[in-house]
């Protein structure tokens, strides 16, 4: 039998231990690694190489999103699994966009995650029946459409600017976090209101929001 190697990505410790302990009883699943934040991930994914990550969007410093966008393209050969308690159009179009294979909403059972892990390491990917249920609702070419959102258009390094900002940290922060100039903050932020057309921080913040940057209990339209 072929062990599938698996990093575990999710900022609760004890959402993170369930996980591990439910999948301490499949023999052919072996959690090689944990991490509580999106660098973490990105960082445990480089030296661990493991065979699938199963990453909550919702992460602290880095986003799932973005840390799966980045692991994916260092370790194209680790398949990722986006988890979140949301099924929302947003956060389902950014993470059919940027290329995991698999979407599970955090009340999934610990038989349906070991299936999800075992398809993905296949080479197949996986939903939850309520994402794809969404999906199968949605008109392909609606679907598509909307696929690329203006998010899109950010780098990599604006992303990250986005995410601490909506997460309230001045630019003194941002900077000390990502060991660059607070000038270079003030540029990437004026990037970004220029890009998106936002002109206020508390702008960027819905925007993030809206597009599954960072998650919130407050539903917000997309500006």
């Amino acid at each position: 039998m072929k062990t599938i190697t698996v990093l575990l990505a999710e900022d609760h410790q004890i959402v993170r231990e369930g996980f591990r302990s439910l999948l301490k009883n499949e023999p052919d699943l072996d959690v090689v690694g944990e991490a509580q934040n999106g660098r973490q991930a990105v960082d445990g994914v480089r030296k661990l190489k493991p065979a699938v990550v199963v990453m909550d969007i919702a992460m602290p410093l880095l986003n799932g999103l973005e840390a799966a966008r980045q692991i994916l393209k260092t370790v194209p050969a680790t398949r990722v699994i986006m988890l979140s308690a949301h099924s929302d159009d947003a956060y389902i179009e950014q993470v059919m966009a940027l290329g995991a294979a698999g979407y599970l909403i955090k009340q999934t059972s610990a038989h349906e995650l070991a299936t999800a892990i075992r398809e993905v390491a296949k080479g197949k990917t996986y939903y939850s029946p309520a994402v794809t249920k969404r999906l199968q609702a949605q008109q392909p070419t609606v679907r598509e459409g909307r696929i690329k959102p203006r998010i899109a258009h950010l780098s990599s390094r604006e992303l990250e600017v986005l995410q601490l900002i909506a997460e309230g940290k001045a630019n003194k922060e941002v900077a000390s976090e990502l060991g660059i100039s607070i000038k270079t903050v003030e540029k990437h932020r004026q990037n970004l209101m220029a890009k998106l057309n936002i002109h206020e921080i508390s702008g960027l913040t819905r925007f993030a929001i809206a597009a599954g940057i960072i998650e919130s209990s407050v539903q917000v339209t997309i500006l």
